[in-house]
C-alpha cells in the first residue's frame, strides 16, 4: 500500500507551481520589510537625511542583490515546471528541498546587512545561492532521467536548462570566492552575473529581432 501511495503522491504539477509562487512571494516581501528608514531623532538637515541614508548603502545592496536572486531561482523553476508533464513524489519533494533553502534567503541578505565586511557571512549568502541551484539541477536531472519531461521537449532545450544552472553556479562561486579580495568586489561581481542572466539575453534577443 505504501508503494502505491507513492506512485500516486505529488503527480499535480500545478500544485506545486501555486506553492512556489507564494513562497516566493512572501520572501521577497520579507525583504522589502527588513530595510529600516534612519532614527527621525538623528536627522536635523537634509545633509544629515542624504548620509543617513547613504549609511544605508549595505541595506540597499543586499536587498538589490537578494531580490534579483529570487526573481532569476522563480524564473528557473517556472521554466522546469513549465516543461514537466507530469510530477512525482521525489521531484516534489526535491522541489520542497528548493523552496526550504529560498524561506532563508531574507535571513541571509539580514546576515549580510549586518556583517557585509565578513568573508564568511559571504560565504553563507553564496551557500544560500549554490544550494537553490543544486536542488534545481537534481530536480531536472530526475526529471530527464524519469521520462516526466514533456515529449515534445527538443533536446536542444533539455540540455540548455542544465547547462544554464551549471555555469550560472560556477559564475557565482568565482565572484564567491572574490571575496578573498574584498567582499564589496565579490558583490559586485555577483550582481553582474545576476544582471547578466535577468536583462542581457533579452536585451540580444531583441536586438537580434530587430536586424
Amino acid at each position: 500500500m505504501s508503494t502505491l501511495y507513492n506512485k500516486i503522491q505529488g503527480r499535480n504539477i500545478q500544485r506545486l507551481a501555486a506553492l512556489s509562487d507564494g513562497i516566493f512571494a512572501v520572501a521577497m516581501t520579507l525583504l522589502v520589510l527588513d530595510l529600516h528608514l534612519p532614527a527621525v531623532a538623528q536627522v536635523h538637515s537634509e545633509g544629515e537625511l542624504c548620509a543617513a541614508l547613504a549609511a544605508l548603502g549595505p541595506q540597499w545592496i543586499a536587498y538589490v542583490m537578494s531580490f534579483i536572486t529570487l526573481g532569476i531561482f522563480w524564473a528557473g523553476q517556472q521554466t522546469q515546471l513549465n516543461h514537466i508533464e507530469e510530477g512525482s513524489r521525489d521531484v516534489t519533494w526535491i522541489h520542497l528541498g528548493f523552496l526550504f533553502a529560498i524561506t532563508f534567503m531574507p535571513f541571509s541578505t539580514r546576515m549580510l546587512t549586518e556583517f557585509i565586511t565578513y568573508r564568511g557571512e559571504l560565504v553563507i549568502y553564496w551557500l544560500n545561492i549554490f544550494v537553490p541551484g543544486a536542488m534545481l539541477y537534481w530536480s531536472w536531472a530526475y526529471a530527464t532521467r524519469h521520462g516526466l519531461v514533456k515529449e515534445d521537449t527538443p533536446e536542444e532545450v533539455r540540455k540548455s536548462i542544465c547547462r544554464r544552472i551549471l555555469i550560472a553556479q560556477s559564475l557565482y562561486a568565482a565572484g564567491a570566492a572574490l571575496c578573498v579580495i574584498n567582499t564589496y568586489v565579490s558583490i559586485a561581481a555577483i550582481m553582474l552575473v545576476q544582471l547578466n542572466y535577468a536583462f542581457a539575453p533579452r536585451m540580444w534577443w531583441k536586438q537580434t529581432s530587430v536586424n
